[in-house]
């Protein structure tokens, strides 16, 4: 990094900062001023190019501001492109170059089932079909000694088969390269120059750790979504450079942290979950702001809902994460990718999720989804089939003039008349039930993935107050709340563009792994030390081109088990010289770990460390604001108008206040059912439920006669 682009990024703290989420069926955009205060938009996402929402959305925030591109010091990209290529299959035609006689390791994966008694159940197909897994002869052992060179005519035996299948992206996966990657980049260099078009990922670059299956399956996404990203990251970049943009342009990460283009480019299956990623770092937060230590962030937009547990002001993360889950949200039932993530469950279910009859006269909702094109009947923009939003304008909770801040009309006979013909003639039910029933539906779905996410990490939903945030949340949150037992749920403010707010929190960070296997009782620390350098080096050099902050905080961790046991945990370690003495400090940090996880340790045996990261980060930003909890009450404002709402609660048509959350002021008391409106999302304040605006114009929710500790 030059010196203009070091002070490029010192300059753009004083700076407006832009932060464009792109998701299925809508592009959020929202300005920070350099003053204070933030300008926000939403726009339907533009699927054939998606870059042209992002660039009129930036347009129109920036035209309501009155700032120039040259005033803006920071631009953060979210992106749900890469999990939506993977889950619909969009991605590039992808081949696999693997070691000769294990190109089945992607389809055997772990010989197990992850539901025993359910003779029917199929996993996802691999992305690389059986056909373009190639066998290249080479062989290395696990301490990455060469058994068997490359054999480079093995090499020149797969161009033909790359060639007539229009092959465009290329994984490399070999046994035992994340140890000695030669082989590897042998290849890749041998390909580059035999067919230079080529995208190619290297699974010791994408997921240098242990266990082949996950590697292979990580290499494979990556390469089957990167051209996709690569096209579209570098055109955004270079259109945003034309209209004066001349700042620095990072991307969210699915573990929580912002990376430079550059390296998103190269690795874009570290962006797979980076639009979800960024609202859980608004709930964190709120969660901080009110002194709420147990959480469950609710994230509902167009396409997807997205649930994450917050204990303790953090997300729970992981080093891996499945895609597309397709039996009931049950582990192993996706396509799993080894990268830095927030841990959370995602499930079709959004406000532009398709409702049908199955065989069984069941109402089924979701997963497919109407998207942006043609969205929702309701859109009128030639939907035809009911989607949640239909059921939503069709039972009140949406006000049609405060809708996407009027940015065009709602049609409610369209959405009657497709709720009729899809969901209530199949049932012989009226319009009004068949839109119940919908509701229904999405919202039980959504529970359900709620409590067994949590009963999957030994956790329980118990006295959890709820995050809602996104376009659709907030309408469903109170039914979601009273299914879950929640007794206070909160909607910040922003709600709408929820995951960008927390695009502009999230700090520039960077997690190296590598797998280097060591025993406790034979610990080498001139080889941790060697390591830990070699990882502190990269993730070093990628942190600094995204900020010139001196306060950068190293985190380090290594994956440790008892010799014998099948799986690891991570126990965190200190930054510093390791030397002997450091073997019983790591056996001593471990034991704690398992003790607190399993209530005892094992002695006797030996303990191996597997892999190693190292992240740093800068620090995050933070949100100003008091406690939700010292917010004194107001008298009841004025409402605007009132509008026929169907309460879930009574199940009947009641009148609902509808309030403008603009004029609303903190303290300001609403008594359930209502409707709180802005541009973005309206809340749905049910007759079970009363709400407050806080001090920080936070919408909360409480249940009646519930208590929160």
């Amino acid at each position: 990094m030059d010196e203009q682009d070091e002070n490029r990024i010192v300059e753009s703290s004083a700076s407006a900062r832009l932060a464009v989420d792109i998701g299925g069926t809508f592009t959020d955009v929202v300005l920070e001023l350099p003053g204070g205060g933030r300008v926000t938009t939403k726009l339907l996402t533009t699927c054939a190019h998606p870059g042209e929402a992002v660039l009129n959305g930036i347009r129109q925030v920036l035209q309501q501001s009155g700032i120039a591109p040259s005033d803006v010091g920071l631009i953060i990209h979210g992106t749900t492109l890469a999990t939506n290529a993977l889950i619909e299959r969009s991605g590039a035609v992808t081949a696999l170059l693997t070691t000769e006689g294990h190109r089945d390791a992607l389809e055997m994966a772990h010989e197990d089932r992850f539901e025993q008694y359910d003779v029917m159940i199929d996993r996802p197909k691999p992305l690389v079909p059986r056909y373009l897994r190639l066998p290249v002869r080479e062989r290395m052992d696990r301490d990455g000694r060469v058994l068997i060179p490359l054999d480079e005519s093995s090499l020149g035996a797969a161009l033909p088969v790359l060639d007539e299948h229009g092959v465009e992206s290329v994984a490399i996966g070999y046994l035992h390269a994340f140890v000695n990657p030669a082989h590897e980049q042998r290849t890749a260099e041998w390909l580059q120059t035999a067919r230079p078009d080529l995208s190619i990922s290297l699974a010791s670059e994408v997921c240098p750790e242990i266990r082949e299956f996950e590697r292979l399956s990580t290499a494979c996404a990556d390469a089957y979504v990167r051209p996709l990203m690569a096209r579209y990251l570098e055109s955004l970049a270079g259109e945003l450079m034309a209209q004066g943009f001349n700042c620095p342009f990072l991307l969210m990460t699915s573990g929580g942290g912002l990376t430079t283009l550059e390296t998103a480019v190269r690795f874009p299956i570290r962006l797979v979950e980076s639009g979800p990623a960024g609202g859980a770092i608004l709930a964190r937060q709120v969660a901080r702001e009110g002194g709420l230590n147990r959480v469950l962030s609710f994230d509902m937009g167009g396409t997807t809902a997205k649930l994450c547990l917050i204990d303790d002001y953090e997300p729970l993360t992981s080093r891996s994460f499945e895609v597309d889950r397709v039996y009931r949200f049950k582990k192993g039932s996706g396509l799993p990718v080894r990268i830095p993530v927030i841990e959370m469950v995602e499930i079709g279910a959004g406000g532009g999720s398709i409702a049908k009859v199955d065989k069984l006269q069941r109402i089924q909702v979701g997963p497919e989804s109407a998207g942006s094109e043609p969205g929702p009947a309701a859109y009128g923009r030639g939907g035809t089939r009911p989607a949640v939003t239909d059921a939503d304008v069709h039972l009140g909770r949406i006000v049609p003039e405060t809708f996407a801040g009027g940015a065009f009309e709602l049609n409610s006979e369209a959405a009657e008349e497709a709720l009729l013909e899809g969901v209530a003639g199949p049932l012989g039910l009226n319009a009004d039930t068949a839109a119940f029933g919908i509701s229904e539906v999405v919202d039980e779905n959504m529970a359900a993935a709620a409590r067994a996410h949590a009963a999957e990490f030994g956790m329980d939903l118990a006295r959890r107050d709820m995050v809602a945030f996104g376009g659709a949340a907030p309408l469903h949150a109170a039914r979601l709340g009273e299914k879950l037992g929640v007794n206070r749920i909160i909607v910040p403010a922003e709600a709408g563009v929820g995951s960008a707010v927390g695009f502009l929190l999230a700090p520039v960070a960077y997690e190296v792994v590598r797998s280097r296997h060591q025993a406790l009782s034979a610990l080498q620390p001139d080889v941790i030390n060697d390591l830990m350098e070699e990882m502190h080096n990269e993730s070093l050099s990628v942190v600094r081109q995204g900020t010139a902050r001196t306060d950068l905080e190293e985190t380090r961790h290594a994956y440790m088990r008892y010799v014998g046991q099948g799986h690891e945990i991570p126990v965190s370690l200190p930054v510093e010289a390791y030397g002997d003495r450091h073997a019983d400090i790591f056996r001593a940090s471990f034991e704690a770990v398992y003790r607190r996880l399993y209530g005892r340790i094992i002695d006797g045996v030996d303990i191996e460390v597997l892999s190693w990261t190292l992240t740093i980060s800068a620090p995050s930003e933070e949100l100003s604001g008091p406690s939700v909890a010292h917010t004194e009450q107001r008298p009841q404002p004025v409402a605007s108008h009132t509008q026929t709402l169907f309460d879930p609660g009574l199940e009947m048509q009641v009148p609902a206040a509808v309030y403008l959350r603009d004029l609303l002021q903190p303290g300001d008391a609403i008594q359930g059912p209502a409707l709180i409106t802005e541009n973005q999302t309206t809340t749905v304040v049910t007759s079970n439920y009363d709400a407050v605006i806080d001090s920080s114009g936070h919408i909360v929710m409480t249940r009646r006669g519930g208590k929160n500790d």
